[in-house]
């Protein structure tokens, strides 16, 4: 159990360490990585702003979160105890797969993320 809560950690620190690396990218460029889906589409992907609303979130700016992407920020409770419960159950068990409820959880967050994809690129 210590070996597998000490490679969660390694992982953890190396996300967040790329996470703040990416932060520190945007601070010189003055601006993120494009989105490939919307320059060679023109449309708005699922994940398109989500820089955006990570940095919005980081200066508790919620209405600029919202408007970066509304879906991800509405889903980000369920993901994050979605990846604790994962996390804690490797961590216990060793145990890799989710269950049967959390694979039916994740099905229907790919909907949504897919149906928001649609969704964003209506025009209004």
């Amino acid at each position: 159990m210590r070996e597998r809560l000490k490679a969660m950690l390694l992982r953890g620190a190396v996300l967040a360490g790329a996470g703040a690396g990416y932060v520190c990218l945007i601070a010189v460029l003055g601006r993120g990585l494009y989105c490939p889906f919307w320059q060679l589409t023109g449309l708005l992907c699922p994940g398109c702003g989500v820089t955006r609303m990570c940095l919005a979130l980081l200066r508790l700016d919620f209405s600029g979160a919202w408007r970066a992407n509304a879906a991800l920020l509405l889903a980000l409770p369920v993901l994050a105890a979605l990846a604790v419960r994962l996390m804690w159950v490797y961590v216990r068990t060793g145990r890799r797969m989710p269950s049967r409820g959390e694979e039916r959880l994740i099905w229907a967050l790919v909907v949504y993320f897919l149906a928001w994809g649609v969704v964003r690129n209506l025009p209004l």
